[in-house]
C-alpha cells in the first residue's frame, strides 16, 4: 500500500473489485433486501473515498471496509424514519432479493444484531475471534461469548424445526 493520504481512481477501483463482494454480503445480512443493500455499498465505498486511513494490507483494508459497512448499516436502523412503514407502503419496501438464502443463512440472518455479525464473519466469511474482535472493536472474549450464544439460539431455533 501507498503512504500517500489520498487515493487515485486505480486505487480505489482496485480496492473495490477486491472486498465488494464480502462489503455486499455483509450489509445484505442487515438490509435484507437488495436496493437498502446497495445504498449501504456505496455508503461504505465513498465513506472509504472521503477517509484518509492509510491500511498497513488488504486485511486491514478489508477489516475497515467490514467495519464501516457494518457501522453504517447499524447506524440506518437507529434513525426514526427507517423504523417505521406503514402498511400503505409495505408492498413497495419489499424487495426481491437477488441470491438465494439457504435455510441455515435465513435462522443466522434471523439472530439479534450482536450474535448475526460475529456468527456470519466466522462461519461464512472464514474470520477468527481475535480477527472479528478487531474488526469489531470489542474483546476476544465478548466475541467468543457472542458466538457459544448465537451458537445455542441457532440450536434451540434449529431443534424447534425438527419437532
Amino acid at each position: 500500500m501507498k503512504g500517500s493520504l489520498l487515493r487515485t481512481n486505480e486505487e480505489l477501483t482496485q480496492i473495490y473489485n477486491r472486498h465488494v463482494g464480502t462489503v455486499y454480503r455483509v450489509c445484505f445480512m442487515y438490509m435484507k433486501n437488495r436496493a437498502d443493500t446497495e445504498d449501504m455499498v456505496q455508503n461504505t465505498f465513498l465513506r472509504l473515498m472521503r477517509d484518509k486511513t492509510v491500511f498497513r494490507d488488504e486485511e486491514h483494508e478489508k477489516a475497515w471496509l467490514i467495519r464501516t459497512a457494518t457501522n453504517l448499516c447499524k447506524d440506518y436502523f437507529r434513525h426514526w424514519w427507517s423504523r417505521t412503514v406503514g402498511m400503505d407502503l409495505a408492498a413497495d419496501a419489499a424487495v426481491e432479493q437477488d441470491f438465494k438464502i439457504d435455510g441455515n443463512l435465513g435462522k443466522v440472518l434471523a439472530l439479534p444484531s450482536r450474535y448475526k455479525t460475529p456468527v456470519y464473519l466466522y462461519y461464512y466469511e472464514g474470520y477468527s475471534t481475535a480477527e472479528i474482535a478487531r474488526m469489531l472493536g470489542k474483546k476476544e472474549s465478548t466475541v467468543r461469548s457472542w458466538l457459544r450464544r448465537g451458537r445455542e439460539l441457532l440450536r434451540m431455533e434449529m431443534e424447534g424445526d425438527l419437532e
